[in-house]
Formats: structure tokens, C-alpha cells, sequence
């Protein structure tokens, strides 16, 4: 971005364009591993929390210092053995999660598996609990629900480990709902299903211009995501491939050069005219500016922060991976990860991010930052694997 920019960070919401001198982050994630060559950016076991990040987990979780400290240690650690976890387990692996109680990753494994598979997978530092599912078995049984035709009154459904079954939800006053009903006695014939409800149905979070915003596509305001190497990633609802892109004082920044909406959620944009991008995640004087060091997956249960350019930053928890969402316009978005964080109109596109790990852009949710809400986020390795990107890391 220009010079004149670097002063203005605070306004630019999720904007990953700064100096290139610049410490900060992009935040992304994803629900599958990266395909590129992980590096030593990648890991953060040895990057010690900032104050400002502990003091967030602090207020958002009800922590002490020390606990906090000790939960973002103990998440590192799960996300570090749950690959290994994974492949100790084979095809008995029925499903993964951080138990923030106990401090350790969960691993669910069916109740076939050989004592010798439980070893391997204990010997990984992980607990196992027996299910009768393995994660295959139910995400075919995801993929069977997908096929179906959700009425409004569905907001979601997904697979979720920890009761080893495939939970639907439903909008508050529709479960009544004759084309509800039709939908969730399908879905019971298709898959071991638990039906929950929720208080309104989801939304995506563009907004109409307003002024001060980090950029603009049109008459439509979102927010950045995290940088790559030539641009920067964001949500497909913002804007269609080849729309123009200008930033907070309104000048030029880019193009669109893919989108995909619905289905996906996701799209990138060149940068160029004057702007560069730096791996940085606005704080918003919450925290400070969060530097991005990798991608690696966050597990079920742990901590998760977003930024954004209309609620700034708030935190919350990973509650599901790979959950399909009906949004209440009728787009249906696939392999979303689903967090206890909230967020309003003009959040979209922005980051999310897991101690220094990207995790992904944000698409759409229910509720807002006062009363509280879900939001989803599309994975960003899978936004970097479909584009050949490279995030760029500190």
C-alpha cells in the first residue's frame, strides 16, 4: 500500500498491505492439510504469546494468565500429534478434538480397532475414546445429506466427533415446518442424525459502502483476509472474478482474479498500483497487530480469534470442520469450519487466526457482537491449494 498508508493501519481493518518493514499477520486455516512444502515459518511451538494475545484469552474465556498461557501450550501440542494420531489409527480413526478441560487432543477410534492400534494412538500423546462410527463411515453418511434439498428453515449440518454423529440444525420455529420435517426424515434415512436448533438462520456479512472501510467492490464493503504472494485472499460473495477493488481511501488496489460462490466461499485478489501485501492480522488496539508464521489445521475445541473491519477482533472456540451451511438467501456453502466467534455486516472476507496459524476467511454466520452468535469461515489452504498461492508467513 502507500507510504502515506502506513500510519492509517487501524483503519484498515483486515488489510494485509503495510510497509514491508511492517509486523503483523493475515490470518488463515483450512480443514485439509497444505499441499505446499511445510518450512520452519510453519510452526509456532517455539513463539512465545504476546501480552496482548493473553490478555484477549484472558477476557474472552474467563482465564488467568497462567492458564492461558498453559491452554494456547496445549493447543500447539494437539495440532502438532494429531497427524501422527491420525495415521496411528487407520482406518479405526473416527474423528479428532482439543478437550480444553483436560488440556489434550481426543481421538475417536471405533470399537473394532486392535489393542495395538490404541497403543499407537495413546503413544502420541493423545486420549482415545471408542465410537461406533469411524469418520469415513460418516462423512459418506455428510455426503448422502448434501445431496439433499434443505428448506430455509435448515441452517446447517456437519459432522461432529465428539458424539460421533451427523448433527442438523435448525432455525428456532421451523422445526414444525412440513418441508423441515421432509428434510429431516430423509436425512435420518441417510445418515445417524441429531437434530439441534439455533436462533436464527445464517447470513453472509458484506455490507453497503460505508466510510473508512479496508475495500470496496462496487457498492459492497468486505473485508481482507490474509496475504499471499501477489495479492490477497478473501470471500467469494464479495465480488466476481474481474471486478475492480479499491481500498479505505478509496484508490485503486486490484482485481478479482477468481471466485467461487456459492458451493465454496472463497477468492483472491491482485494487488498492485502502489500496494504491497505483509503477513499480518490487524489487533485493532485490542491485541497488537498478529504476525502469521503457517497454516496449520486447528483442531475441534480450540481457541480461535477473528478480525474484521466492522467488530474489529473477538475470540471464540473451533466447534466443527467440514459443515455444509444453508445461508437464508438459498446459497449452500460446503466444508466450512464452524466457530463460536461472532460477527456483523462487513466482517466478510476477514481473517481468522489460531495462536500465529492462519485459518481462514470469514463467510457468514447468525447473530452479531452484542447479543453474540456463530460464524464460518472457509479453510484457507484449501483457497491456497485451489489457486496455487503461497500464504504469506513471517
Amino acid at each position: 500500500m502507500r507510504r502515506s498508508r502506513l500510519r492509517h493501519l487501524g483503519l484498515a481493518g483486515l488489510l494485509v498491505l503495510g510497509s514491508l518493514t511492517a509486523v503483523g499477520t493475515l490470518p488463515a486455516s483450512a480443514a485439509e492439510a497444505p499441499t505446499h512444502s511445510p518450512s520452519s515459518s510453519d510452526s509456532s511451538s517455539e513463539q512465545p504469546a504476546s501480552a496482548a494475545l493473553l490478555d484477549a484469552m484472558q477476557k474472552d474465556f474467563g482465564l488467568t494468565r497462567a492458564e492461558a498461557e498453559t491452554r494456547l501450550a496445549a493447543e500447539r501440542d494437539a495440532t502438532g500429534i494429531e497427524p501422527a494420531a491420525r495415521r496411528a489409527a487407520g482406518k479405526a480413526f473416527g474423528g479428532s478434538w482439543f478437550d480444553a478441560d483436560a488440556g489434550r487432543l481426543t481421538v475417536a477410534v471405533t470399537g473394532d480397532a486392535a489393542p495395538s492400534t490404541l497403543r499407537a494412538v495413546r503413544a502420541t500423546g493423545a486420549q482415545v475414546r471408542t465410537v461406533e462410527h469411524s469418520a469415513q463411515q460418516l462423512d459418506a453418511a455428510k455426503a448422502r445429506v448434501d445431496r439433499l434439498d434443505a428448506p430455509a428453515g435448515v441452517s446447517s449440518w456437519r459432522v461432529d466427533q465428539a458424539t460421533n454423529k451427523v448433527v442438523v440444525d435448525v432455525v428456532a420455529g421451523e422445526r414444525a415446518d412440513n418441508d423441515v420435517q421432509s428434510f429431516l426424515k430423509q436425512a435420518r434415512e441417510a445418515a445417524p442424525v441429531t437434530v439441534r436448533t439455533v436462533p436464527s438462520a445464517p447470513q453472509t456479512f458484506a455490507a453497503g459502502t460505508v466510510g473508512g472501510d479496508p475495500y470496496y467492490t462496487g457498492n459492497v464493503r468486505c473485508s481482507i483476509g490474509f496475504s499471499v504472494h501477489g495479492g490477497f485472499v478473501t470471500a467469494g460473495h464479495c465480488g466476481r472474478a474481474g471486478a475492480g477493488v479499491s481500498g479505505w481511501d478509496r484508490s485503486y488496489i486490484g482485481t478479482f482474479q477468481g471466485s467461487s460462490f456459492p458451493d465454496n466461499d472463497y477468492a483472491w485478489v491482485s494487488v498492485g498500483s502502489g500496494w504491497w501485501t505483509v503477513p499480518v492480522v490487524l489487533g485493532w488496539g485490542t491485541v497488537s497487530d498478529q504476525l502469521v508464521r503457517g497454516s496449520n489445521v486447528a483442531p475441534v475445541g480450540a481457541s480461535i480469534c477473528r478480525s474484521g473491519s466492522t467488530t474489529h477482533w473477538h475470540c471464540g472456540t473451533v466447534l466443527a470442520h467440514n459443515e455444509t451451511v444453508n445461508y437464508s438467501d438459498g446459497s449452500v456453502v460446503h466444508q466450512l469450519t464452524k466457530t463460536s466467534v461472532c460477527a456483523e455486516p462487513g466482517d466478510s472476507g476477514g481473517s481468522f487466526i489460531s495462536g500465529d496459524q492462519a485459518q481462514g476467511v470469514t463467510s457468514g454466520g447468525w447473530g452479531n457482537c452484542s447479543g453474540g452468535g456463530e460464524t464460518w469461515f472457509q479453510p484457507v489452504n484449501e483457497i491456497l491449494n485451489r489457486y496455487g498461492l503461497t500464504l504469506h508467513t513471517a
